[in-house]
């Protein structure tokens, strides 16, 4: 299993989407972490988990331009078996869920 903690590996105060928003966006969080990962995951035929656990406070705009914006670059269905994993946030799972859902569709942010 490959993980990424986010407030361990990339910053425990997540910012907006894009990267002209300011620092640690979901777009870098994507370019720099999400999709390598991702990528070497599905490579190495493993499962790439995604703690989201520890953080101050995840935006939608961060999850969506993260989750939902690696869905509508690759729009490889793949993506949904991400194990997605939070004890202090559960309720972003299904929130991250529908982002990829709508992602693989198509649909715009």
């Amino acid at each position: 299993m490959i993980c990424i903690n986010i407030a361990r590996d990339y910053s425990k105060i997540p910012g907006g989407r894009y990267v002209e928003d300011g620092p640690y966006s979901g777009q870098d969080f994507r370019e720099k972490l999400l999709l390598p990962k991702f990528q070497k995951a599905k490579q190495q035929g493993e499962t790439l988990q995604v703690n989201l656990d520890g953080g101050y406070g995840y935006g939608s705009s961060f999850l969506d331009e993260a989750f939902g914006g690696l869905a509508r670059v690759l729009k490889d269905p793949n993506i949904m078996k991400i194990d997605i994993i939070s004890d202090e946030e559960p309720e972003l799972i299904s929130q991250i869920r529908k982002y990829i859902e709508q992602g693989l569709k198509g649909n715009a942010k």
